[in-house]
């Protein structure tokens, strides 16, 4: 029984070793060897940190990883006020098939790829768009606004495409709250600030820190959004990895500003679990 049970677990973890080392684990040791060359003639390399050098010694480089790090905490920060909310109503207020129903109109959006969901807002936002007509037709604006090709369409389109990632933690961990703990709260004289502040939010921090670390992952790691809502200039930090790789074929760079990107981001979710208490453990459990 006992050699049954560990062929049938070699079995069902093999997949999920070969999956991690070959679309994974192989890719980034390659991609790392690849950020430690410089290019010295045609077709020779030597060992070097030049590579990473170049990020530290730029201005521009470093300017566009703080503010696509910035933006992409902001994005983080209005996505949690957002979905805490609606997370709340589906958990503790909604019952039966309204609940249902909630949560199904938070997942539809999610049924279409990322590019149609962008290409939307951009016919919403653009100057012959349905906001800036309706702007128009309440007499609030003179002319066409152009509401694409900036930060706040950035950001628009950053906290619609990382929602359900939010909620979908938030709806769980708020779900597991009795609410009798809640009730117990009120007859003891608390208020719905304090409840909130007491009981809610230490419960769910779990799902919040959770949340907030994959849509800030995404928002940090996102190409589509800023690209597209936000024009050329946009200056998102992987648009600088895309140019790299793509348009000037300077691996070596590319490389180095990719793994520039997940070392800083995994330095910034572990700064986020101190700061919180939290652990990848409690967080993703």
């Amino acid at each position: 029984m006992r050699e049954g049970t560990r062929i049938g677990f070699i079995l069902l973890v093999t997949p999920l070793l070969l999956w991690l080392t070959l679309l994974i684990v192989i890719p980034h040791i390659d991609m790392l060897l690849i950020s430690l060359r410089e290019r010295v003639g045609v077709g020779e390399y030597q060992f070097s940190a030049a590579n990473y050098l170049t990020f530290l010694q730029e201005p521009l480089y470093l300017w566009t990883f703080l503010r696509t790090a910035v933006m992409s905490v902001t994005a983080t920060l209005i996505t949690l006020l957002v979905a805490f909310p609606v997370a709340y109503y589906i958990a503790k207020m909604a019952k039966g098939r309204v609940k249902s129903l909630l949560f199904l109109l938070c997942l539809v959006p999610f049924w279409v790829s990322e590019l149609v969901r962008t290409f939307g807002w951009m016919i919403l936002l653009r100057e012959t768009g349905i906001v800036s007509s309706l702007l128009q037709y309440l007499g609030l604006v003179d002319g066409p606004v152009e509401m694409l090709y900036n930060d706040a369409a950035i950001m628009t389109g950053l906290v619609y495409t990382s929602m359900l990632f939010m909620v979908v933690p938030l709806i769980t961990t708020l779900g597991s709250l009795d609410d009798a703990v809640i009730e117990a709260g009120y007859d003891l004289g608390g208020s719905g600030p304090s409840i909130l502040r007491e009981i809610i939010i230490p419960h769910a921090m779990p799902g919040i820190v959770s949340g907030c670390i994959v849509v800030f992952m995404l928002s940090l790691g996102n190409y589509l959004t800023p690209t597209m809502l936000g024009g050329k200039d946009s200056l998102w930090f992987t648009e600088l990895i895309y140019s790299q790789f793509i348009v000037r074929f300077n691996w070596e760079l590319g490389a180095a500003f990719g793994f520039v990107l997940l070392f800083l981001s995994s330095f910034i979710v572990w700064a986020m679990l101190r700061l919180t208490g939290q652990t990848l453990e409690k967080t993703m459990g």
